[in-house]
């Protein structure tokens, strides 16, 4: 007996389209054609006095993250490097991304820059953006005459 298989003449045009995606997500470094930037996942949310940012950056130390403001923009950067380049070669397979990585973020005009803040606890990296004091939400009461 033999199988029906369906054909989409369409299948090989998305593959190519799904690999040039890929090739414009990351930079690849043209001396040892490795990924040199990887995503960085976040997690944000927003009260009525601040917002936070949460992304992981698991194994990496505090001195190679980096936290700029500048014209209005927030961007989390920073390099993970390989940690064991002495045994490089024996590995099968690597799936945790190393390499540089960098998001910027367009902050609101409510965000109050001088009081930004940076901390790094067991891999995950949080920066707490105040909202200033005349943006925050308030009660106004009604009067009656």
């Amino acid at each position: 007996m033999s199988t029906l298989v369906s054909y989409d003449p369409f299948r090989n045009f998305r593959v190519l389209q799904n690999e040039i995606n890929r090739l414009f997500e990351r930079d690849l470094d043209d001396a040892v054609g490795q990924m040199t930037q990887w995503p960085l996942r976040v997690d944000i949310r927003e009260d009525e006095n601040k917002i936070v940012i949460k992304a992981d950056v698991p194994g990496m130390e505090q001195k190679d993250i980096k936290v700029n403001v500048d014209n209005g923009r927030l961007t989390l950067s920073g390099e993970r490097r390989f940690d064991d380049e002495a045994h490089k070669e024996s590995y099968q397979r690597v799936e945790r991304p190393f390499g540089r990585f960098s998001r910027t973020f367009q902050l609101s005009n409510t965000t109050d820059v001088t009081r930004i803040e940076a901390s790094y606890k067991n891999g995950v990296l949080e920066v707490v953006l105040p909202k200033l004091e005349e943006a925050k939400p308030r009660a106004i009461q009604v009067q009656v005459h």
